[in-house]
């Protein structure tokens, strides 16, 4: 499943072009302005498995850092600095690393 199934893909075009530059990522505009935001439980669980590339049922920092390629191929990979700032955001048990749960109320903040 792709990420364009579930968000409409000018929503995500337009997104992505507004992040383009480097430490420019911020989750919270992110996930408003690709539409993830006002979607059901169930699509953001479904963004969910699509962000757990390897099954884990969890989003490591090594997938964080590609998270934007998950939306589209051309999207860039985030910088430490972005990726720590985007699992500490998420991480509210201090596992390091994002289960569904924590990834629902992040998109929800």
């Amino acid at each position: 499943m792709a990420m364009n199934s579930i968000l409409n893909p000018d929503d995500i075009k337009k997104t992505l072009d507004v992040f383009k530059a480097v430490d420019s990522f911020d989750h919270k505009r992110f996930f408003e302005m690709v539409g993830l935001k006002v979607k059901s439980a169930d699509d953001v669980k479904k963004a969910f498995h699509i962000l757990d590339a390897d099954n884990s049922g969890f989003i490591e920092e090594e997938e964080l850092k590609c998270v934007l390629k998950h939306f589209a191929t051309d999207g860039r990979d985030l910088t430490d600095k972005e990726t720590k700032a985007f699992l500490q955001a998420a991480d509210k048990d201090g596992d390091g690393k994002i289960g569904a749960e924590e990834f629902a109320a992040l998109v929800r903040e």
